[in-house]
């Protein structure tokens, strides 16, 4: 059976995950330390590949091109954008991951990689710039499965920047440019990889703070990193038991 690949930023994000792995035996893979064991009967590698862009790609291709995953979950804490409707200890799953920082500053302000022809990655004779899709299938369970446990969370665009937003000024003019909801520094990077690899992708993350102007006395990243873990735990859970997956299928219908 191909294993679950779990990416997170640092092992504070998958220390809950970590616990519940069973027959657990550490690996190394190019300088990447990962975790392997199983949850359930599901075969799960759990990696923290560090925090930004260039470790969050390297982590998730060297483990990818090794283990042979047939999903990647993206988890972790991010901050929410003002108007969003997501407050801290919130779920919020990815529809689409979206490199805020590439591109060119103009006289005109800044600019993406499409003004500048210069596309991402392509994929055959498609382009991609600045918006990379995750998988819709996988989101969707998500949300299904957050509705059947009365769990809130919200679906919408994320954006991966290198520098994080710290006055609410940058948040509104992310949010309101991308049409986002939060933001985080590795998001982008794990999706990209992965719709190049032809893996699918799942991001879950737990909203550590709010995007306004930076104050760390106001965030809750524990219980961000909580929340995400536990709910990522579920949907391992679900896909462990199909037979609740076909009951949850006609649940909201209820």
């Amino acid at each position: 059976m191909q294993p679950i690949l779990i990416m997170t930023a640092v092992p504070q994000e998958m220390a809950l995950l970590e616990h519940a792995l069973t027959n657990a035996v550490r690996q190394t893979a190019t300088a990447f330390e990962y975790a392997e064991g199983t949850i359930g009967t599901l075969p799960v590698l759990l990696c923290a590949g560090g925090v930004g862009k260039i470790n969050a790609a390297a982590a998730t291709a060297t483990l990818i091109e090794r283990c042979r995953p047939h999903l990647v979950i993206n988890t972790g804490c991010a901050g929410a954008y003002p108007g969003s409707g997501l407050s801290i200890g919130h779920l919020a799953v990815a529809s689409n991951e979206i490199l805020g920082d590439e591109g060119v500053l103009t006289t005109g302000g800044w600019r993406d990689l499409r003004f500048m022809e210069l596309p991402s990655f392509m994929q055959g004779k498609r382009a991609y710039h600045n918006e990379i899709p995750l998988s819709k299938h996988a989101a969707e369970k998500a949300m299904q499965l957050a509705d059947y446990y009365g769990v809130f969370l919200m679906r919408g665009r994320f954006v991966t920047v290198s520098t994080c937003s710290g006055t609410r000024q940058r948040g509104e003019t992310l949010a309101r440019h991308f049409n986002a909801i939060a933001e985080s520094m590795e998001g982008a990077a794990v999706a990209q990889i992965c719709l190049r690899s032809g893996v699918d992708c799942l991001e879950i993350r737990g909203i550590s703070n709010l995007v306004v102007d930076r104050d760390m006395s106001a965030w809750d990243i524990p219980r961000a990193a909580e929340s995400a873990q536990r709910f990522v735990l579920k949907y391992l859970e679900d896909l462990d038991r199909p037979e609740l997956s076909a009951f949850m299928q006609v649940a909201p219908e209820r």
